[in-house]
């Protein structure tokens, strides 16, 4: 178990954290949520003992093992990717190599026999004859094949890095485990095999991300943070969103019969455990539900986000038709022979390892690049708006305000029509005349979401656009998305983003592309049950 006894942590006058007393129990995994900048990251850091807090403690049951995904990812370059991992378990590793170390002496005395004798017994009590077996098992499962185990870190490319450090994390079945954003970088095959090794994993998980299916699969627990408190909540993400807005609701209607209340709750808690997607969680997460009481939901006090897309006009039926695209980048064919044909209504997310791509792709329709070979038409009724992987051409160096930044976009110039925009960005009063060039990644992605709103275009082309967003943000721009009626080409790694989005898939591969209309998890399905009989 892990626990803080009167935590605390400050930078001048700011408080992040005040007075955080919390236990993190065996056998739960809890996601760790709260607004951008509100220290989820550091809060896991002053767990690790990365951070000392301004006062307080965190305590670690005797004896237990805490690890932590690393973000350094130079910091094993030197090492083999195998024994990087095993690095993980710190007593194993020290073991092995006092172990080789005496073996290797030519003068091998009585004494050293006597210490390698206890640091065998040591090494079998840690399971260390398993050792390079786990490690590899791991590394299969998170997408490292077995031909590069035996290579020097600094031969990875950086997603391979990052996806060997969390297998270090995972690795001797640590006691507490510490993850921040695990499942960046990695592909669907590698976060489903992450989801289901956290699902049984049988001690305690610690885990911030802005994956929503994901904290969906694997939390038995939410731990908000709010206020500089964080509170504990039972369930997942979902349970987690929709029970404070049922707090809000109920609290609003102040004349209600707590009865009545009481039976909203219980309806609310039974869909909640019919819906678990497994049926252990089922059972566990029923247990748990059933103890709740009207005082323990609670309203949040987070802040979402007004998205909405209106197009000015609807389109035709002649959208867009794409015949033979070509494009190489420095040598190298990107697209080859692309042809698709978009109808009137399409919300295509655009799947596949290859992220240059789509984003080459998205350019070439936005007009934002030429292609080499093949072309394209747009229905003369259609408008489109691009959001771009990386905006920042829009935002470096421009020392415009906010509202004169909007206001290049807008055919309405008046200031308290730009401001007003601004304000369902979240952006209210003194925000509103911050420099454009000093925004964080959230807020230069809230301008540029407003800046499509305002175009008032009926085609919407996204590329990554849930990068930088927190959840709140994230929540609010996939419930536009799906009220949207126009057409969407989109790219994404968000898993629920595309589910609930996408009524047509597009995945290009180096064979070609594959289109199904169809959802997200049903094209996983199949593409799952294909690979299975290729086995």
């Amino acid at each position: 178990m892990i626990s803080t006894n009167g935590l605390s942590l400050g930078f001048g006058k700011r408080v992040l954290f005040k007075d955080v007393n919390i236990k993190f129990t065996p056998g739960n995994c809890y996601g760790l949520i709260g607004a951008n900048g509100t220290g989820k990251s550091t809060f896991l850091k002053i767990l690790a003992g990365e951070i000392e807090p301004t006062s307080g403690t965190v305590d670690i049951t005797p004896g237990e093992r805490l690890a932590v995904l690393r973000q350094n990812h130079y910091e094993f370059d030197g090492f083999e990717v195998l024994k990087t991992v095993i690095m993980g378990h710190a007593r194993l590793y020290a073991i092995m190599e006092e172990k080789d170390a005496l073996y290797a002496k030519p003068d091998f005395s009585d004494e050293d026999g006597l210490r390698v004798s206890e640091l065998e017994g040591e090494f079998a009590e840690l399971n260390g004859w398993d050792a390079e077996t786990e490690a590899a098992k791991l590394l299969n499962g998170l997408g490292i094949p077995e031909e590069l185990h035996g290579q020097k870190m600094s031969e990875l490319s950086g997603n391979e890095k990052v996806r060997v450090l969390l297998a270090q994390a995972l690795f001797g079945n640590p006691d507490i485990l510490l993850l921040d954003e695990p499942t960046n970088h990695l592909n669907t095959e590698a976060i489903r095999w992450l989801e289901d090794f956290l699902y049984n994993f049988p001690n305690t998980v610690i885990v911030v991300s802005h994956d929503r299916h994901f904290l969906n699969q694997v939390c038995t627990h939410i731990a908000d943070i709010d206020f500089g408190k964080i509170q504990l909540f039972v369930g997942n993400y979902d349970f987690w969103l929709e029970s404070s807005e049922l707090a809000l609701k109920l609290a609003r209607e102040a004349n209600r019969k707590t009865e009545e209340k009481m039976k909203e709750l219980q309806s609310f808690i039974q869909r909640f455990s019919a819906n678990a997607s497994k049926s252990r969680q089922a059972t566990s997460r029923k247990k748990l539900l059933e103890k709740l009481t009207l005082e323990d939901i609670r309203p949040s006090s987070r802040k979402y986000p007004f998205i909405a897309f209106k197009p000015d006009r609807e389109a035709g039926d002649q959208l867009l038709t794409i015949e033979g695209l070509e494009k190489s980048i420095e040598g190298e064919k990107v697209l080859d022979g692309f042809t698709l044909r978009v109808e009137k209504g399409d919300k295509i997310a655009f799947v596949g390892e290859n992220g240059l791509a789509k984003t080459t792709l998205f350019k070439i329709l936005a007009g934002e690049a030429a292609a080499d070979g093949g072309e394209f038409k747009w229905g003369v009724t259609t408008s489109q708006a691009y959001f771009p992987k990386d905006n920042s051409a829009f935002f470096d160096g421009c020392e415009l305000s906010l509202v004169d930044w909007l206001r290049q976009f807008s055919r309405d110039q008046e200031e308290t029509f730009i401001r007003g925009y601004l304000g369902r960005m979240l952006f209210s009063g003194e925000e509103s005349l911050k420099e454009a060039n000093v925004l964080s990644g959230g807020e230069k992605v809230r301008c540029m979401l407003a800046k499509m709103m305002l175009s008032g275009a009926n085609v919407l082309i996204f590329d990554e656009p849930t990068n930088h967003l927190d959840l709140e943000s994230i929540t609010a721009l996939n419930n536009g998305l799906i009220a949207f009626g126009g057409t969407i080409l989109f790219a994404s790694h968000d898993h629920q983003f595309v589910q609930t989005v996408a009524n047509r898939i597009v995945e290009i591969t180096p064979a070609g592309v594959i289109d199904r209309r169809m959802t997200y998890d049903e094209y996983l399905e199949q593409r799952s049950a294909l690979l299975r009989s290729l086995a």
